[in-house]
């Protein structure tokens, strides 16, 4: 799997306005609203953008990582393969990118993600 980059991240919790203020505050991130309550994380020159907030649905804070996919199905086929698990298949984000979620083998959820095409 060379040239599978960390590509994004993604740091939600409850409170999505106090993690964007820390985050903020500790790093200098710009944050760049995007959804109700999630923001982009603009990292600055050389650094990895993110996402900061929270999501619909039940609240669980987290973190993930999103590895660079030019083809997140076939990935996650691979991926289960190898003794994980496919948690979100591949969905495209409208506008955006073509995201999945897998598991590996002790839990640890992990990101794919597949840039639009223009």
């Amino acid at each position: 799997m060379a040239g599978h980059a960390v590509t994004h991240f993604e740091i939600v919790g409850n409170d999505p306005d106090g993690l964007q203020a820390f985050y903020a505050g500790a790093f200098g991130w710009e944050m760049q609203a995007s959804l109700p309550g999630y923001a982009m994380a603009l990292a600055g020159e050389g650094g990895i953008h993110g996402g900061v907030g929270t999501l619909p649905g039940p609240a669980r804070s987290h973190v993930t990582v999103y590895v660079d996919s030019d083809d997140p199905a076939s990935d996650l086929e691979r991926i289960e393969s190898l003794g994980g698990s496919t948690v979100l298949p591949a969905t495209e984000i409208p506008g955006g990118p073509t995201i999945a979620l897998f598991a590996d083998p002790e839990g640890h959820v992990v990101g794919l993600a597949k840039r639009p095409t223009r």
